[in-house]
């Protein structure tokens, strides 16, 4: 299956669910682009593992990768909150 860029997008949305899961709790929200970064990167490793298009080859950049599509997530969330302000 070729899931190339999807993949990323999928660890971002996935960061973004997680992210509004844990707003229902009781954990302070400036923990939100910590959890989520450190969630894109193990989904990161993981796509490596499991999805053969992802686009990276190695633990590190895989990491990367990772991290940044888990950011994203709180970014998209930020932008979305402030064009309803």
């Amino acid at each position: 299956m070729d899931f190339g860029i999807a993949s990323v997008a999928a660890i971002t949305v996935i960061c973004l669910l997680v992210a509004q899961g844990i707003k229902a709790t009781s954990i302070d929200n400036k923990w939100l682009p910590v959890i989520c970064g450190v969630l894109g990167g193990v989904l990161g490793v993981v796509g490596m593992y499991v999805m053969p298009d992802f686009p990276s080859n190695d633990i590190i950049t895989s990491i990367a990768v990772g991290i940044v599509s888990g950011l994203a997530a709180t970014g998209v969330n930020q932008v979305y909150k402030q064009l309803n302000q």
